[in-house]
């Protein structure tokens, strides 16, 4: 049986769900969270199906044996490939998190929407169910070899493939982009500054903070008030956890 003073467990493929984690801590603040990022295994987004349930499991197998009262999954291709087959599977809660095309939908005039997401996120029938509700206007962007440049913080080649990218499209007919990969996230500013003021950068993290919390509060496991804590876990390298902990830092700056 669950407490209140369980910790929740988060996960991504890697580094980019500490944006998810950073609304999560802002909307949850007396909550204990165990972050695992499975860097060793990153990406998942290229990967087949059957490998990214495989690499889920070992992570929530590890997740399992801290007595977590939830499992929030930060990253929009594990949620596809897995999500729904976990829910069944355990007891605890299971949050995922999707990319934003509904607030996308709406809040577009006319315009196309930009879903940028991983291919297997693309291609999953979770995101085709998503886009056949609120899909009107927008376009399937596949991000190949993004996710990687963010885990390297490669500024020089996240900017040269985002030019290349946005080379593609006329902005001017741009109302929304949808950052449909955790790590995304971390490259607003720089598409900020790429793609004209009028066009929305949209992501699921805010909502998947706002689901978390809803369902606590209706199995009467949120923790309230301050005092709470984070704890960093990777199946990477010592460097990986060190950026996790710069990654995390940064987002608590930019909520101050």
């Amino acid at each position: 049986m669950s407490e209140k003073r369980d910790p929740i467990g988060v996960f991504d493929s890697g580094l980019g769900g500490i944006s998810t984690l950073g609304e999560m801590r802002k909307l949850l603040p007396g909550e204990h969270f165990i972050y695992y990022g499975d860097t060793g295994n990153a990406p998942y987004g290229t990967k087949p199906r059957e490998e990214v349930v495989r690499c889920v499991r070992r992570v929530v197998d590890l997740l399992m044996k801290e007595n977590i009262k939830a499992l929030a999954i930060a990253c929009n291709t594990a949620t596809s490939a897995a999500a729904a087959q976990l829910r069944q599977e355990l007891e605890i809660p299971v949050i995922g998190i999707e990319p934003a095309l509904k607030p996308a939908h709406e809040i577009r005039k006319n315009g196309k929407i930009l879903v940028m997401a991983t291919p297997l996120t693309l291609g999953e029938e979770k995101f085709s169910r998503l886009m056949d509700r609120y899909g009107e206007g927008a376009e399937r962007v596949p991000c190949p070899g993004l996710m990687e440049l963010v885990e390297a913080d490669d500024e020089k080649g996240e900017k040269r493939y985002l030019s290349t990218l946005f080379e593609k499209y006329p902005m001017e007919e741009v109302d929304a982009i949808v950052l449909g990969c955790t790590h995304y996230v971390f490259l607003r500013n720089m598409i900020r500054q790429m793609v004209p003021e009028h066009v929305a950068i949209l992501d699921g993290n805010a909502g998947t903070a706002r689901q978390l919390k809803r369902v606590l509060e209706e199995r009467g496991l949120l923790r309230e008030g301050n005092g709470g804590s984070v704890e960093l876990r990777s199946s990477g390298t010592e460097k990986d956890l060190q950026r996790m902990n710069l990654l995390m830092q940064r987002t608590d700056r930019a909520e101050t």
